[in-house]
């Protein structure tokens, strides 16, 4: 169970913040899925492609907004590489407190 932290934590914290809708979670859930995958490693190396088909997600601009969104709310470091040859860096995050 402890290799769920970050799942259990970002249901706790999003329970108060209104600024995360569906598809952040839809998101945020294909992400921890890919860290499964994984092996519970971070950081993951991800294609919005996949994020995307597993989120079940059509729209790129929904999904560029949603991932920076939970960037900027501190739920993952997400390093995009910009270069198509090369996959983006998502690292899972344990927030230490509920702005």
């Amino acid at each position: 169970m402890e290799k769920i932290r970050e799942l259990s934590f970002f249901y706790n914290a999003i329970k108060e913040d209104c600024r995360i809708g569906p598809s952040h979670i839809s998101i945020y859930m294909a992400l921890f899925q890919l860290y499964n995958l994984n092996g519970f490693q971070n950081p993951v190396y991800v294609s919005r492609r996949i994020v995307m088909e597993l989120a079940k997600i059509s729209g790129i601009a929904t999904f560029h907004k949603c991932i920076s969104d939970l960037g900027e709310l501190g739920y993952i470091a997400y390093r995009p590489s910009y270069n198509p040859a090369y996959r983006s860096q998502v690292e899972l995050l344990i927030r230490t407190g509920i702005e």
